[in-house]
């Protein structure tokens, strides 16, 4: 299939129309944009966090918590069980508000890895009217295919059916993107610049059929994005082959956050120093150098002999607040100065994620934003 051949696929039909989302005008906005909602996957998967399960849900419970004080909140929850069980420990956190719980069946919490991506339209952008019929909703869901950062833990086929179901329950079209994508590999300045990562989206174990030149013009025709920033690789520890939402993240159009490490015999020294070197020489659209901020990272955090991808820039900003990962460290609070100096509007939010982290992710790998039309 062509990217003139896009599949749209609604709840009450299929329909094959010559026209991509960024033809359509549909665009991915930055995460700071206004939401109507984060959505969540409750975590149920013992092995992902072998031996520390049970520590796991009452610090996500807390995570819920605090979003709850921000937006609505939406969690995969499988069954009446599981349900029940979230319920529990949802209200020993105190968490109120708007939480909704779907009996969407998960094999795992990663949401942001397999949930859906979504774009916007504003009123009045382009589109082929012929085709507008068929797409008049300002909301729309992307749907890539997940394997599980390249097969390392099925299944992963109850994942992979959880954008449709948002989309449906949403009402919103869906796009199917026609290549493996998680939502941790990709960040967006929401006018037109995507970051991400060579040691990901070109490892083999993804897309081996795509070229650099394939994957770029996918992203573009189905995010709406016009220009691709390439970073190296990610960090030590991290599973997902060089997720960049542990390296670096846009906090404005033209600045981005990045780790450094300040140990230059920690493993970590090289690869973020050569993030930084290429971060300094990227350029945005109008071809102005981009402001480029550092972020320390915390000390090695390692549990069974196993250095854990531990870094605050796994941080998620929602609509009130930015929740940030701690990890009982002075930097802990470095970080968080940072942070709360790029979002001056929202309140910094640290949880400690000593025990979430031995799952190999931290906040932002939990979360998937839907933006507000």
């Amino acid at each position: 299939m062509s990217l003139c051949d896009t599949v749209l696929l609604r709840p009450y039909g299929e329909h094959i129309i010559m026209a991509t989302p960024a033809q359509l005008g549909y665009r991915m906005p930055a995460e700071w944009e206004p939401h109507q909602a984060t959505w969540l996957s409750w975590p149920h998967k013992e092995s992902s966090w072998p031996g520390k399960f049970e520590q796991i849900e009452p610090v996500y419970a807390r995570m819920v918590a605090a979003l709850a004080t921000s937006e609505t909140v939406h969690i995969n929850a499988c069954d009446d069980d599981l349900a029940a069980r979230a319920r529990a420990h949802l209200e020993e956190a105190g968490a109120t508000g708007d939480i909704r719980l779907h009996d969407f069946y998960t094999n795992d919490a990663w949401c942001r890895d397999h949930g859906a991506i979504f774009v916007v339209k504003e009123e009045g952008m382009r589109g082929d009217p012929s085709s507008f019929i068929l797409h008049p909703s300002s909301l729309a869901a992307t749907d890539w295919e997940y394997n599980a950062w390249g097969g390392k833990y099925p299944p992963s086929d109850l994942d992979n059916q959880i954008p449709a179901r948002m989309a449906e329950y949403l009402n919103v079209p869906r796009f199917k993107g026609e290549m493996v994508l998680e939502g941790g590999s990709i960040d967006v300045n929401g006018q037109g610049l995507l970051l991400t990562s060579e040691q990901c989206l070109l490892n083999p174990n993804r897309n081996p059929e795509l070229s650099r030149e394939q994957i770029e013009a996918r992203l573009r025709a189905f995010l709406g994005v016009q220009k691709i920033l390439w970073l190296g690789e990610g960090i030590i520890g991290d599973d997902t082959d060089g997720h960049v939402d542990d390296i670096s993240r846009f906090v404005a159009a033209d600045t981005i956050l990045t780790a450094v490490e300040d140990d230059p015999q920690d493993e970590n020294y090289p690869i973020l120093q050569e993030n930084l070197r290429r971060l300094q020489l990227m350029t945005g659209l109008d071809g102005r150098p981009l402001r480029i901020l550092s972020l320390p990272m915390p000390p090695p955090v390692v549990y069974e002999g196993q250095r854990l991808p531990a870094s605050y820039a796994n941080f998620y900003i929602a609509n009130r607040i930015v929740l940030v990962p701690f990890y009982s460290h002075p930097n802990d609070q470095r970080a968080a100065a940072i942070i709360q100096a790029c979002f001056p509007e929202r309140r910094v939010v640290g949880i400690d994620c000593t025990d979430i982290i031995w799952g190999l992710g931290a906040w932002h790998c939990l979360t998937q934003q839907v933006p507000a039309v």
